[in-house]
């Protein structure tokens, strides 16, 4: 029979680095320790082993319920700890995927019970720690680990994205990159998804150190603690990286908007230049009697002299106004 669970173990036997199977899963008791389950709540097994369980109706639907934000709810029996995390492969670019992973746990006296939707790097390390022998043997370590390997995947896409906006930074003053607002645009929105899962992550581990639990000692608490400072600066930094990601697309803006204007500088004093010349020539071109120098050989070179000569007269006037302008125009 297929074992429905991805992790079991007994965190705190003396052979816990070893995994149950489902006939242990199925004689365990309240008395013999601390058990850790672990399932894939898309699976139809894993599916009908939590609804026929013995949990609350409203822990079995926070369980596997497809979309659920960071929260925490307090119990009679314990309680349901909702956390959101990067998952990155150790062989893939460290970007921001398209969704977060979501780790959903319901955490009694003598059980731990886990679920994703997926494969959770965080919870393969948690597993690893646990097979090397130096795992969490209580509720509290178990929480503190599971919740620092999150953060640590979360600062490292935060560094990622602090390269990659320094890399926009470098092509914004070097104009050397065509698609820079959609880049910064793109950046912009993965900043604004961590940031939106992280609030809420932040403060339900907070809330985490407030309630008043058996479940968790203040060794733990304390320990605890410290990964929520860590989500603080991670906050802190995500709101660095998208204040630093207006400004320079507040800078790319006006290096365009200051190129465009050249441009239509350049094009005004091209028509300012050509309007007398194209008087001029409108004027003498009628096709109507008058038209001095119409009976002499040399009156068009005379003419061209003259548009010539107004020409150069233009320009030193326009150098004489506003020169350095107008040199910056003509590079």
């Amino acid at each position: 029979m297929k074992n429905e669970f991805v992790y079991s173990y007994q965190l705190d036997a003396s052979n816990a680095s070893k995994p149950l199977t489902l006939d242990q899963v199925n004689q365990w008791s309240s008395n013999d320790g601390l058990l850790w389950l672990h399932l894939n709540y898309t699976d139809a097994q894993a599916l009908a082993w939590i609804q026929n369980s013995d949990l609350p109706d409203i822990e079995k639907d926070a369980l596997t319920t497809r979309r659920i934000r960071p929260r925490l709810n307090q119990t009679k029996e314990g309680f349901f700890l909702s956390l959101r995390g990067i998952d990155i492969e150790s062989n893939t670019p460290s970007d921001v995927p398209a969704e977060m992973v979501s780790i959903r746990g319901y955490y009694t006296k003598n059980m731990i019970i886990t679920t994703s939707d997926r494969p959770v790097r965080a919870l393969d390390r948690v597993s690893a720690h646990i097979v090397g022998g130096f795992g969490p043997k209580t509720i509290g370590a178990f929480i503190l680990c599971l919740c620092d390997h999150l953060t640590s995947n979360k600062m490292e896409v935060i560094d990622t994205l602090d390269d990659r906006l320094t890399a926009l930074e470098d092509h914004v003053i070097n104009n050397s990159n065509e698609n820079l607002r959609n880049n910064i645009a793109v950046l912009r929105r993965e900043t604004v998804y961590l940031r939106r899962y992280v609030t809420p992550q932040r403060d339900a581990i907070a809330k985490l150190l407030t309630i008043d639990t058996p479940l968790l000692s203040l060794s733990d608490k304390q320990k605890i603690h410290e990964v929520n400072e860590k989500l603080i600066h991670v906050l802190d930094d995500l709101n660095a990286i998208r204040e630093r990601a207006n400004v320079t697309q507040e800078e790319l803006m006006s290096l365009q908007s200051e190129a465009l204007n050249q441009r239509l500088y350049f094009l005004s004093l091209i028509t300012t230049i050509f309007l007398p010349l194209g008087f001029l020539t409108g004027l003498l071109g009628v096709n109507l009697g008058g038209i001095p120098g119409a009976q002499y050989h040399w009156a068009f070179f005379i003419f061209c002299g003259l548009l010539f000569g107004v020409l150069i007269l233009q320009l030193v006037l326009f150098y004489r106004k506003n020169g350095y302008d107008l040199l910056l125009v003509i590079k």
